[in-house]
């Protein structure tokens, strides 16, 4: 289990509170729920085009393969395809109980992000085409859209937290 560092003496900072993994746990829980309300959803709660979304299973052997920053990368494109597909869901959704849904689920985004740069992976670079990365599917549904956010967080956001340097225990 990941836990908190606590500081001794020459440590920066007293502890990591993303290494808690409570605190992903939290970000999937509201991703759940946004995905059972959309299941509900009857109008004004769709999507108006298809969106490129990034790919959730894992091979676990290539997945190991990867270096720290490659799979960072990985993650941050993910986490950046999600950000404009939920942002498009988000503007042409009219039902305003999911709305509050989607912005929580974007909100939690951004900060999953802001915890990949406090752990010192480098900053994404969004690609200046328009055409998908490699390893990316089209959704052409909010319901689709949900799930693929809510299998990406419990997968490979998970993973990379789990491996994050930063986050492991110090032997003692």
């Amino acid at each position: 289990k990941i836990g908190f560092l606590w500081t001794r003496p020459g440590l920066p900072s007293p502890l990591r509170p993303i290494c808690d993994l409570r605190v992903l746990n939290h970000f999937i829980q509201e991703a759940r729920d946004a995905e059972v309300t959309m299941k509900s959803c009857r109008e004004g709660c769709g999507l108006t085009e298809a969106v490129s979304v990034p790919q959730t299973t894992v091979n676990f052997d290539d997945w190991e393969k990867k270096n720290a920053m490659e799979q960072a990368q990985e993650v941050q494109t993910g986490l950046w395809l999600l950000q404009q597909a939920l942002s498009l869901l988000r503007t042409s959704m009219t039902n305003s109980e999911l709305n509050s849904h989607i912005d929580n689920v974007i909100r939690n985004l951004h900060s999953i992000t802001a915890v990949l740069r406090s752990l010192n992976f480098q900053e994404y670079t969004p690609p200046a085409s328009t055409v998908g990365p490699e390893g990316t599917w089209r959704v052409s549904t909010a319901t689709e859209l949900l799930q693929v956010h809510l299998n990406f967080l419990r997968g490979k956001v998970r993973l990379l937290l789990l491996d994050a340097q930063a986050c492991q225990q110090e032997a003692s």
